[in-house]
């Protein structure tokens, strides 16, 4: 065939039928006779250069300031290639070959956080054909390994205040920096244009260093002299520790960072001088930005009422790091406060923030009553899609607006009254809990509204179907295997698959290792040994242990997986927006029981009065389809049992009851084990499954979803009640049945009530308390009584007038 004119490669392999056998280009894709998606490793249909094309790196994480060096894993290059990466389509970065012939790539300085898509370059930049991607993460939440480590946090908060100076110390790992010798640089970072307008950006810049061609043992010491204009203007930065070879300042090579802080120690010798006085003037300064800013209170959610509330609510709320009573609630901001928790989701217009703060008793700890007290941010620390401008970038926004202003106001200076003012807490009279719905063991269904039943079918269904929120959270079952290795009749939860408007679609299911969980975004695995928390695309995904996974979305919905027993729990909380917009395995939620069993054809089913068998066929008829479904088919059994397969198993019957009788060797230990609430739930699973361990899994989750319902009890709230002015209050608990006390100071007395009570109405009891001085309670008593006296005087003189007046108009008797 003659063609006069030049065509793609694309399109002449279409024209000839010659499929492109390569991965070049195409990760993500299917071909024609091969794959190029993540699941063709374990279903061994993967493109023979998939892994030199779609490479794998380590580590996989690292700081959003950048630096971090990684190994490209599997691809090949030789000595003479030239690596270029290029980072979202728009950064690049210098790589190199090493050695032993293996590719490194350093990351770039982003001003977003979340997985970042990279692509390779091995010929100087002509042809990017490899493509990975990388997590960029908040500098807050790196491992400490990871970056500079600065020594005395208090000198360095305070440096140049009475009585702080002396040697600064940092610190960081040697084996983070490939070279023999490191400059120690410091970084600044600025926000600047009008407030959310299009000219509002914000950069890091290099300033200047603090040590050159230094030996790279590890740690470094310098007695800081304040800094001359204009680098004494940049009030906040972080120090960079990278190899000396390169340049001052020079951008995106590797090297380590500290997390951002104050620049107390560099700023100019007015601070040293005066610091109070420097600290008040920027406070004031603060103050008036903020009063022309607008005004982000009104979108900022309430807070829990309770820690308990707090800790329970975590599709909402997320422990605030700086303030963590898991690692022994150092609270550097907050004293008084054992624990903070912080909204997981952005407000949506200005992108702010909410932090709530709790003491050891639980109660919330408001700035009205304790500079500890919880404070809202006009940037939210973790930042906001789409990040990378003001105020969305993670951790710099949330200091130039929430944090610097903290030093100028509280800890510099005696100001704090202007910075609570315009961060004043929360009080949590709008909060609402979300509802809670959990599925566990032979899967038994706790709906959101208390309906308790049992479901074991073995097939794909819907957990929850929101049409109008846009949520789908779906389930897989799978037959029990006993110890000797036999098929009960009992089936398990193995894997949930959700999504959320667009969002990535994650998956968590069953891992091979007992109890461990694997977790999976739009098909690919996710490893949880750098990160903990991840920031993906509509959805974060928290796992602290290979046991617990905790997914948020933005709608307020956050779905717990727990391994226990080798089984799989998950348990789905949702805001009152999700009020009757719920169908699926459980149920309508709308705090009605009697209807919350709604069949996939729209009929009511009682669960009082409808059997095993009618449950099952319920159930039966929430399954998904092919072309419904969120699940990732990897493995061959996975293919045939649930892809190719009914998505119910018509032919598989469990045991809808069990017998049980004094002579089977599990039923004295069953008894032992499953007492109490749950009873009937933990006694199936542990006689269906001949597994004590098993039915302790059962039992456990029920206790910990009974726990998790009463946590989230309504909570009554009257709200803050102010001491009187020239008097004190005893009692800072604001919550149904909290007494508050009052009394006055020296020379003044008390006037209203002494005590006041807060009413399940929501409303305090009594009057209204006030301090008057002595004498002018005497004055005003005085008054009153003199007025009643006047009264009664006048009022007898009137009566005596008008008794002589009839008397006179008498007719005389002679």
């Amino acid at each position: 065939i003659y063609l006069s004119v030049p065509l793609s490669v694309s399109f002449i392999t279409q024209f000839l039928c010659l499929p492109a056998l390569t991965c070049a280009g195409h990760c993500g894709q299917n071909l024609a006779s091969c794959s190029c998606r993540p699941t063709c490793v374990s279903l061994q249909s993967c493109c023979a250069d998939y892994r030199e094309f779609c490479p794998d790196t380590s580590p996989y994480s690292g700081t959003a300031f950048g630096g971090t060096d990684f190994l490209v894993l599997n691809a090949t290059f030789t000595q003479d290639s030239q690596l270029v990466c290029r980072f979202n389509g728009e950064t690049d970065t210098e790589g190199y070959v090493d050695s032993d012939g293996h590719g490194h790539c350093i990351s770039p300085l982003l001003y977003e956080t979340g997985w970042i898509t990279f692509q390779i370059s091995a010929d100087g930049g002509l042809m990017f054909d490899r493509q990975g991607t990388w997590l960029s993460v908040h500098s807050g939440k790196l491992d400490a390994r990871f970056k500079v480590a600065l020594g005395n946090s208090t000198q360095w908060q305070y440096y140049g205040t009475p009585g702080v100076g002396g040697v600064l110390s940092l610190s960081w790992d040697p084996s983070q920096v490939r070279a023999d010798t490191v400059n120690v640089e410091l970084w600044g970072y600025s926000e600047t244009g009008k407030p959310y307008s299009d000219s509002w950006t914000g950069s890091w810049q290099y300033l200047y260093s603090l040590g050159r061609k230094l030996p790279n043992n590890g740690s470094f010491g310098f007695l800081p002299q304040p800094a001359e204009k204009p680098f004494s203007d940049w009030e906040l930065g972080a120090i960079r520790v990278g190899a000396a070879s390169h340049a001052d300042g020079a951008q995106n090579v590797h090297a380590v960072w500290s997390e951002d802080h104050a620049l107390a120690w560099h700023l100019d010798g007015s601070f040293r001088r005066d610091s109070a006085s420097w600290a008040r003037d920027k406070c004031a300064s603060w103050d008036a930005l903020e009063r022309s800013l607008p005004d982000f209170l009104s979108e900022t959610p309430d807070c829990p009422c309770t820690l308990a509330q707090a800790r329970a609510d975590t599709g909402r709320f997320h422990t605030d790091y700086g303030c963590d009573m898991e690692k022994g609630s150092v609270c550097t901001y907050h004293p008084g406060s054992v624990h903070c928790v912080r909204a997981i989701q952005a407000s949506p217009m200005y992108a702010a923030g909410q932090q709530c703060c709790y003491d050891s008793t639980g109660t919330q700890v408001l700035t009205a009553d304790s500079i500890g007290g919880s404070t809202p941010d006009r940037g939210h620390d973790w930042g906001s899609p789409p990040y990378k401008r003001p105020p969305r970038v993670p951790g710099a926004s949330h200091w130039v607006y929430d944090v610097i202003s903290f030093y100028y106001c509280c800890l510099w200076s005696d100001n704090c009254r202007y910075y609570f003012a315009h961060r004043p807490s929360s009080d949590c009279r709008t909060y609402r809990a979300p509802k809670a719905g959990v599925v566990f063991g032979d899967p038994h269904i706790i709906t959101f509204d208390g309906t308790t039943y049992t479901f074991n079918g073995q097939g794909e269904y819907y957990l929850v179907r929101s049409p109008s929120n846009n949520l789908t959270i779906q389930g897989r079952t799978e037959r029990v295997k006993m110890e000797n290795g036999t098929l009960a009749k009992a089936t398990r939860l193995s894997s949930v698959a959700m999504m959320e408007k667009g969002s990535d679609v994650i998956e968590v299911r069953l891992g091979n290792r007992q109890n461990h969980l694997e977790v999976l975004r739009n098909e690919q695995v996710l490893s949880f040994s750098e990160q903990s928390w991840m920031d993906l695309s509509g959805v974060f995904v928290f796992s602290p242990i290979p046991q617990n996974v905790t997914v948020m979305f933005p709608s307020g919905a956050g779905i717990e997986a727990r391994g226990r027993g080798d089984t799989l729990a998950a348990t789905v909380l949702l805001p009152a927006e999700f009020f009757n917009d719920t169908l699926g395995l459980l149920g309508r939620m709308n705090g009605d029981a009697a209807d919350d069993l709604v069949s996939s054809d729209g009929q009511v089913i009682s669960s009082e009065q409808s059997s095993a068998e009618d449950l099952f066929h319920f159930g039966a008829g929430w399954l998904i389809s092919n072309e419904t479904s969120l699940f990732t088919y990897d493995s061959d059994h996975l293919l045939d049992t649930y892809f190719f397969a009914p998505k119910h198993d018509p032919d598989f019957v469990p045991a809808f009851s069990v017998e049980d009788g004094p002579e089977d060797p599990l039923q004295g230990p069953m008894t032992a084990l499953c007492s109490g609430e749950g009873f009937a739930l933990c006694r199936y699973d542990t006689l269906v499954s001949r597994s004590l361990e098993v039915g302790n899994a059962t039992r456990a989750t029920f206790r910990a979803h009974a726990a998790a319902v009463a946590d989230l009890e309504p909570v009554v709230s009257c709200g803050w009640l102010a001491p009187p002015s020239n008097g004190q209050k005893e009692g800072t608990r604001y919550l149904q049945g909290a007494v508050v006390k009052f009394s006055c100071n020296s020379g003044y007395v008390l006037s209203g009530s002494a005590e006041r009570t807060c009413l399940a109405n929501g409303q305090w009891s009594g009057d209204a308390t006030h301090c008057v001085q002595d004498n002018v309670l005497g004055i005003v008593l005085g008054s009153v009584f003199g007025a009643i006296t006047l009264v009664t005087l006048i009022a007898a003189v009137v009566l005596h007038s008008r008794r002589q007046e009839r008397q006179n108009r008498k007719p005389s008797c002679f």
